[in-house]
């Protein structure tokens, strides 16, 4: 069984480590023998499962139930499962709702912010529950940014998020998402920190990469991010034992992360 022990233990050792989202119990069996590492329940369930435009819809009574389902099926990976828009506003929901997800299956609580979570991380971290906390492209601000935007090309902005890395950090984060980030940036982050940290668009030096479960499954309409690979129907998945399979996919994504084939230098913002 995977445990943030595991994950410090890899990053000490240089070791990667594969994230996938995941929302239900037959996807988390087939990542469980893919030996995928970690299972994030993310609130892009919203889009990607309940046809909305963003993250914001989802409620908390969605993730207890994604979570349990996950939670049910899952022997391996170390569960990660998001707090979703506006439940953890006040420090109470923010316990109130964390509880819930806990208790739902989740060993680890997502929060997307900065500094201005570090009451939030401390209290909940004294409580007994890891805090994971996601920077960068956050897209529950996505209102704020004014879309879904590479964050942290400027000077300034690099050294916010810097800035705000080490707040969380030092109030106890176990574990930092980087969303949508120059490559040079998350570098910088990953080896001032010793917590692990996981990357999404944030290039190849983070301890760990993370996609959404239907982009790397080619389940996509419209733009696709360009951080997105297509791991079902990639050749070394149709020539593999899974012979193409949605488990073999699962397979060649965790590969692809240890082996450090996955991310390339075109999935990543400069």
């Amino acid at each position: 069984m995977i445990t943030l022990s595991t994950l410090n233990k890899y990053k000490k050792e240089g070791r990667k480590f594969s994230c996938l989202t995941c929302y239900d119990a037959m996807f988390a069996k087939m990542m469980q023998n893919a030996e995928v590492d970690t299972i994030l329940i993310g609130d892009s369930l919203g889009m990607v499962v309940q046809g909305h435009d963003s993250t914001l819809p989802v409620t908390v009574d969605d993730m207890v139930y994604h979570t349990a389902n996950v939670a049910r099926s899952n022997k391996h990976a170390l569960i990660l499962a998001d707090l979703p828009f506006m439940s953890y506003v006040t420090l109470e929901d923010t316990i109130a709702n964390a509880r819930k997800i806990m208790q739902a299956g989740a060993q680890v609580i997502k929060l997307e912010g900065g500094a201005e979570l570090v009451d939030k991380v401390a209290a909940l971290t004294a409580a007994g529950a890891p805090i994971c906390v996601h920077l960068g492209l956050t897209p529950q601000s996505v209102n704020v940014f004014g879309g879904y935007k590479v964050q942290g090309k400027t000077e300034d902005s690099a050294a916010k998020l810097m800035a705000d890395v080490k707040a969380v950090v030092e109030a106890g984060a176990a574990i930092i998402l980087l969303e949508c980030v120059p490559a040079a940036l998350a570098k910088q982050v990953t080896e001032a920190v010793d917590v692990p940290v996981i990357g999404i668009g944030a290039g190849a030096d983070t301890d760990g990469q993370v996609l959404v479960m239907h982009d790397m499954l080619g389940v996509t309409y419209g733009r696709v991010a360009r951080f997105v690979h297509d791991f079902l129907t990639d050749e070394r998945n149709q020539q593999s034992d899974y012979a193409g399979s949605v488990e073999g996919a699962f397979a060649l994504f965790h590969k692809s992360v240890i082996e450090g084939s996955y991310p390339q230098p075109q999935h990543q913002f400069n």
